[in-house]
């Protein structure tokens, strides 16, 4: 408790933004949030509470049997080795990282071993975690998100081999998550309600299918149909900014559509449709040499694991299903349709592509980072690709957090951008901020153009320091070159920063950065001079809690405004 107090009030000390909120609402400047029944959606009144069901007894059970040698667990962040003798140690441990403790209950591990998962394994390791954390309780196991994906992971795995353990104890258990998931259902509002609202109607959804528990399968229908409409675009784009979770939600939603289709349910076609959107969106967020990385990375699986999804894509989550699921889905995949760049660009995602160039810019619609969510204080950020080598780069953030590491690659200092003061484009968000002081602060909503060779971007972020006005990000392809051209409005004397990350070796030559790739080198080069120029190490995270060595190159000066300055790269 006191370790929270402190922590919120390092969060007020740290944040002027906040503290300006705060004095306004006292003052009655600004309203508080809208009232809401927490956990119980609005348009869920006929489907709630939900009762205990019977389940089908009748589930087939894995073949019995010992685990031989040892076993490699992943979790988010960590990496574990087991034998038998440490099975039931397993659950009792403790871990640095909620989020670490988090993948262990939700046997988050267990569709990462895909079809080589040993039931034998399985079957000891689902005995420790049911005699100790068996019977529902307020404890992070039976968290409504952690039941929600403990239930997909475990009958997933039963869809190959059968469940673990006695099967009509795992019936009831299984069973049993259904009602924990129906009646802690992780509604707290329009204004603040996540995509975990959607995963628990997922979890529901499979469980009441599986299981043959009819309402709770309505009950999963209902919740995964109406927040796809709420959480995604009317095109698919997912509205919280990471284009991981993107490719997250779309395997939930493609999972949900299979069981629809192999139980022949009525909201199958409905479904399929929405998988087609998502998975259009992901492939057009998708550059020549792999997906860009923005905003947050989710700890339950890796982007790399969810690859099978995209057109080309193998392994991983496609390669842990059955083989009807795959020859489906992979028909569903050859139906995917080109993504609308207008459609696109509306929520939030801007790709230019010419010649051997292709970017791709994240601008939230309207400058903050949408709350919920796992957007970054990204604007101005981009990503770039030269053929498939990834040159300019969005590191990802390793893990989540208010502070430390977790807040330096959520702010502008570990994105492409330009900060003003040390200070990022816009503050951090709060799901209680309303529009009104959305706008107060964050002036006009970000408008961002895209002709055949160019983009352009123009914010207001910076004009809540007294002095600065609107920024203008130019992005120009001619042949070989990019060039980058900032545009800071305003009257008084500002510390400039402009950030270039990079997995690529740098060094420095002739007045510029030549920057090593697989094959080719680039030259980084700006216009007139710096004050300093600084190479430091940062870290290119691929997953949660693991990352390589990159490196951020800042480009600093004292300026007094109104200001222009430029870089540029060329492949030489």
């Amino acid at each position: 408790m006191i370790t929270e107090i402190h922590r919120k009030i390092r969060q007020l000390a740290g944040d002027p933004v906040l503290r300006r909120w705060l004095i306004g609402r006292l003052l009655g400047r600004w309203p508080g949030e809208p009232s809401f029944e927490a956990h119980r959606p609005p348009y869920l009144t006929e489907f709630l509470p939900l009762e205990l069901e019977d389940a089908d007894k009748n589930y087939p059970g894995a073949a019995p049997g010992q685990p031989e040698g040892r076993i490699d667990i992943r979790l988010a962040g960590e990496k574990l080795m087991l034998d038998a003798s440490g099975s039931e140690a397993f659950f009792q441990r403790t871990f640095a990282d909620i989020e670490t403790l988090l993948a262990m209950h939700r046997f988050a591990w267990l569709p990462l071993m895909g079809a080589a998962a040993d039931p034998a394994w399985v079957g000891i390791l689902w005995q420790a975690w049911r005699s100790n954390y068996g019977e529902p309780s307020g404890d992070w196991a039976w968290h409504p998100y952690t039941a929600a994906e403990r239930a997909v992971n475990i009958l997933a795995f039963a869809r190959r081999h059968g469940l673990p353990g006695d099967n009509a104890d795992t019936v009831r258990v299984l069973a049993a998550h259904a009602t924990v998931i129906a009646d802690r259902l992780e509604y707290f509002g329009d204004h603040h309600t996540s995509n975990h609202l959607s995963n628990n109607g997922r979890g529901l959804y499979l469980l009441g299918l599986e299981l043959k528990l009819d309402k709770a399968a309505s009950l999963g229908a209902e919740i995964l149909c109406h927040e796809f409409e709420r959480i995604f675009s009317a095109e698919g784009v997912l509205r919280e900014g990471s284009s991981h979770y993107q490719l997250l939600l779309t395997r939930n939603y493609a999972e949900a559509w299979l069981a629809a289709k192999r139980y022949e349910r009525k909201e199958a076609s409905m479904l399929k449709e929405f998988t087609l959107k998502a998975l259009s969106a992901a492939n057009a967020m998708t550059l020549p040499g792999g997906m860009p990385l923005i905003g947050d990375l989710s700890p339950d699986c890796s982007p790399a694991w969810l690859s099978g999804l995209l057109p080309g894509g193998t392994g991983g989550w496609l390669a842990g299903l059955v083989e009807d699921d795959v020859r489906a889905f992979l028909d569903l995949r050859r139906q995917i349709a080109p993504a609308s760049s207008v459609a696109l660009s509306a929520a939030g995602w801007h790709r230019l592509a010419l010649g051997p160039f292709s970017m791709l810019a994240h601008v939230a619609p309207g400058g903050w980072s949408h709350m919920p969510g796992h957007g970054h204080q990204d604007i101005g950020g981009f990503e770039l690709h030269y053929e498939n080598e990834p040159v300019i780069v969005d590191p990802g953030r390793g893990s989540y957090g208010e502070e430390g590491e977790a807040a330096y690659y959520r702010s502008g200092a570990a994105h492409n951008g330009l900060m003003v003061d040390h200070a990022s484009s816009f503050p951090p968000s709060r799901p209680y901020y309303d529009e009104t002081f959305r706008r107060k602060i964050g002036g006009p909503v970000p408008q961002v153009e895209i002709e055949t060779d160019t983009m352009t971007l123009v914010h207001h972020g910076f004009s809540r320091f007294p002095g600065v006005g609107a920024h203008k990000r130019c992005w120009h392809f001619a042949g070989n070159r990019l060039c980058v051209d900032d545009d800071l409005a305003g009257h008084s004397r500002h510390d400039l920063v402009r950030t270039i990350i990079t997995p690529l070796k740098p060094r420095c030559v002739d007045g510029a950065i030549v920057l090593a790739g697989q094959q080719k080198e680039y030259r980084l080069s700006w216009q007139g001079d710096v004050n300093k120029m600084s190479i430091e190490p940062v870290t290119c995270w691929h997953s949660y809690g693991a990352g390589t060595a990159a490196h951020a190159i800042r480009m600093k000066k004292c300026v007094s405004l109104p200001w222009r300055g430029g870089f540029s790269l060329e492949c030489l």
